[in-house]
């Protein structure tokens, strides 16, 4: 008796696994995510745009040692340097032939200033930058 018990309580946690790891995931009847109901988070724009072949990403990074060590320098001369927020720390820094992108999203105009300053006396041979300012972490934004 006490085995068949067993049993039937094993099966029934199996199938209760089973179920709800097959629940798909865009499935809203549990209810909205109260982790993404907290975040206003939507870069979905950004996302789609990243997905054409006209914006450089991470991967479009030359492999030539010339190409990898600019990029070094610039990311080393970005992540020293104090004054940067966490999110200039995080920008993308890609190299093809010496010239180097900058993507991603600073604070302030100040920031892309001196990132772009970094990527010069780095020895870039021409700067793409494509940084954005996050209005809503820019200094004196309300919410």
């Amino acid at each position: 008796m006490r085995a068949s018990m067993i049993s039937l309580v094993a099966a029934a946690c199996v199938f209760a696994a089973c179920s709800d790891a097959n629940r798909d995931v865009g499935d809203v009847s549990a209810g909205p995510d109260p982790v993404m109901a907290e975040s206003d988070v939507d870069n979905s724009g950004r996302n789609v745009r990243d997905r054409g072949d006209r914006t450089l990403t991470p991967t479009d990074q030359s492999n030539s040692a010339p190409d990898v060590e600019l990029t070094q320098t610039i990311r080393k001369g970005i992540t020293s340097d104090d004054t940067m927020s966490m999110q200039a720390r995080n920008i993308k820094v890609i190299t093809q032939q010496g010239v180097v992108t900058l993507r991603g999203v600073v604070v302030s105009s100040e920031e892309k200033a001196a990132i772009e300053a970094i990527s010069q006396r780095a020895g870039a041979r021409r700067i793409d930058n494509q940084l954005e300012i996050d209005r809503d972490d820019a200094p004196g934004a309300t919410e």
